[in-house]
């Protein structure tokens, strides 16, 4: 259960889609809901329940012989929730006793508010990492869709394989690899796709592919507010740079002229970024603190603003 100082956000879909949603995901799958999708006639083997008797009644007085008409239904589901966490060598940087964003902080805060989010919603959750994908002859570690206890098994995960080894590409490898569970992420699935989208960025089509399933796909951009989305203008100064992959740390000095053009491109980076999830339709969340209180009004704020684009359309 999540802790008591801690909020959850609902699950809100980007459009409004036809089928009765269950929690905040809606369903496209006849079955048996409160929601009426059409009416056919009766074949052999549909339940008696389903029978429309007025409009049988109505059919069958218009034809002069006894028919039967069948009411569908969507299906009543409840969402599922994909996390996709990006553990390359760039994302493990910045913990303690560093005054800067612990990224390895800020992923599991929100890895945790959105199992607990999930949860709130009766959605089963599944979570996707390529963290030690070297050790499993490059394939990921997987944990399918689940309503039971995830939080603690993806906690029993980072504590048995706490490094950050994923290959630059893992976050595209990731929504490569989702697809094979098609028949388990339905349409409406949500897919959190937490990242600093400071390497390589996966290309518009796999974006794109996951969008045409109907997937609620939702980047989660963790990046420094400071030293990443921006750049402080000092100078001039010699700043310590270390090489996530290796630990080698290299002394640079920075002019003031050299700290404004490097806030000058931070700042596009990030502005391009963002506009370029919005053009692929995607509304991303902004993350630049771990404290918790923090990351879940980052959320709330999130998914307040879907809800108020969706009534608006």
């Amino acid at each position: 259960m999540p802790a008591p100082s801690r909020s959850t956000f609902p699950l809100v879909p980007r459009y409004r889609l036809s089928g009765l949603p269950f929690g905040g995901s809606p369903s496209l799958r006849r079955g048996h809901g409160s929601d009426v999708a059409g009416s056919r006639q009766y074949v052999r083997g549909d339940p008696i329940s389903t029978i429309d008797w007025r409009a049988s009644a109505r059919l069958s007085t218009a034809l002069g012989r006894d028919e039967f008409v069948v009411r569908e239904r969507y299906a009543e589901e409840a969402p599922r929730v994909v996390v996709l966490a990006d553990r390359r060598p760039a994302m493990g940087v910045y913990g303690a006793p560093f005054p800067w964003l612990s990224k390895p902080d800020a992923v599991r805060s929100a890895t945790e508010l959105i199992v607990h989010s999930a949860e709130a919603s009766n959605a089963a959750i599944a979570y996707l990492d390529y963290g030690d994908a070297a050790d499993r002859g490059g394939e990921p570690f997987w944990l399918a869709p689940s309503g039971r206890a995830m939080w603690q098994r993806i906690e029993a995960r980072n504590e048995e394989a706490p490094g950050f080894g994923a290959p630059e590409d893992g976050i595209a490898r990731g929504l490569e690899f989702l697809p094979r569970f098609r028949s388990e992420l339905s349409s409406g699935t949500f897919v959190f796709v937490i990242s600093d989208f400071l390497g390589e960025v996966p290309p518009e089509s796999a974006w794109l592919t996951a969008a045409a399933r109907r997937w609620e796909v939702v980047p989660v951009i963790v990046q420094d507010p400071e030293w990443e989305q921006s750049f402080p203008v000092v100078g001039p100064i010699v700043i310590p740079l270390a090489d996530p992959r290796d630990g080698q740390v290299l002394e640079v000095r920075l002019s003031r002229r050299e700290a404004r053009a490097r806030r000058e491109a931070n700042e596009r980076r990030h502005d391009e970024l963002v506009a370029g999830f919005f053009t692929l339709g995607l509304d991303p969340v902004l993350l630049g603190s771990s404290d918790p209180e923090d990351v879940d009004r980052t959320f709330l704020e999130w998914a307040e603003r879907r809800r108020d684009l969706r009534a608006r359309r």
